[in-house]
């Protein structure tokens, strides 16, 4: 058998595992519609650890305080911050009464460590349901805090939210970073719709104060610094306890990175978590990443050297047809319909992206959140 034929072969493997993947996440997340049943309203704990964020605070804070929501608590985690971030704090607290402050000392043994400080902050708070977002996010509307409430119930102690990226023109970056996030997005949360949580983003994310501590919070991952949010969910989540939140009004927004190196590092400490995942997790993203760079790999391969053209082509097209029909589906729930058209080069990007971090990862690792 030659070369050229083994390449094909495993060509035709490596599209149908892409086209199962995508297949599965259609039907899973991307075609179905998002729905909302509001509820009373159970009282709710609102988390924010931030560290030298003051300008952030000043514009996002208000978003969150001015929600259309009855019962609520606002716990402000000041994480050994060196600029007006306290000052900043207190300005908020001194006029609402539903703000509560906690200020994390610089301790050592826990310096840039952003699971302490939140691990503070959870203590503080006063409510069983807790809502977690960063201080440098907002929520795009004041309905948000109603609709991640409401995937609250006595069996789902788990609501998987979304954190969005503001859009900036003409900006390849941003496009690059709009795209991984909604990818990333449709990953997780097809997965948990599967019964398969793995992962959660800190920028949206809610579970309950008594699933904290029954898991000893953090605690088998404190020394990483890294994954309060990805790693406490991939430990916790189950089919039976995590529900997903995706109407348009409960996302959230952030400003984006607005330098590849920041973007890089940012990714660097992301993916650094996520050999800790669950070996079956672990599996399952790593079966997906490697079928999506191979698909590059052996597809231009295959095309340079003129092997079965017609049929390279038409597995190509086959591919992208499902890919796309999955993240457009997706891409319009989440929003951001604009970047489809983008999708196939921001693709080879990330993926090229995302191999370079993994290499530069297995030499050093990012040593804090801040």
């Amino acid at each position: 058998m030659s070369l050229t034929t083994i390449l094909f072969i495993a060509f035709i493997v490596v599209v149908s595992i892409q086209v199962i993947y995508y297949t599965a996440f259609l039907f899973a997340f991307s075609a179905k519609p998002a729905q909302t049943k509001f509820k009373k309203h159970i009282p709710l704990s609102v988390v924010i650890c931030a560290k030298n964020e003051a300008k952030n605070l000043k514009k996002n804070l208000p978003a969150i305080l001015e929600q259309d929501y009855s019962n609520f608590e606002v716990v402000l985690v000041n994480d050994g911050s060196s600029d007006n971030t306290l000052k900043v704090m207190k300005t908020f607290e001194a006029s609402h009464k539903n703000i509560k402050i906690v200020d994390v000392k610089t301790i050592e043994t826990f310096w840039g460590n952003k699971k302490y400080a939140l691990t503070l902050g959870i203590k503080a708070s006063s409510n069983d349901f807790l809502v977690f977002t960063d201080a440098d996010c907002k929520p795009i509307s004041n309905k948000w805090l109603a609709h991640m409430s409401s995937k609250f119930s006595n069996e789902k102690a788990i609501v998987l939210g979304y954190g969005a990226y503001t859009k900036k023109k003409p900006s390849l970056l941003n496009l690059l970073i709009r795209f991984e996030t909604v990818s990333t997005a449709l990953q997780y949360f097809s997965y948990a719709k599967l019964g398969m949580p793995y992962m959660g983003v800190g920028r949206n994310l809610a579970y309950r104060k008594e699933l904290f501590f029954n898991n000893n919070g953090f605690n088998n991952h404190m020394a990483l610094k890294s994954g309060d949010d990805d790693l406490f969910i991939n430990e916790v989540a189950n089919s039976k306890n995590t529900e997903i939140c995706i109407h348009k009004d409960a996302f959230t927004i952030s400003e984006p990175k607005t330098s590849f190196k920041d973007w890089i590092l940012q990714k660097r400490r992301h993916v650094s978590t996520a050999k800790f995942y669950k070996t079956k997790h672990k599996l399952l993203l790593a079966l997906f990443y490697i079928s999506q760079l191979l698909f590059w790999i052996i597809g231009i391969t295959t095309l340079i050297l003129a092997f079965k053209t017609q049929w390279v082509i038409a597995l190509i097209v086959f591919r992208f047809v499902v890919q796309l029909l999955c993240f457009g589906f997706t891409a319009k729930k989440l929003d951001d319909i604009n970047i489809l058209v983008f999708a196939p080069i921001l693709e080879l990007f990330l993926v090229s992206t995302q191999l370079s971090i993994f290499i530069t990862n297995q030499i050093s690792t990012p040593k804090h959140w801040k």
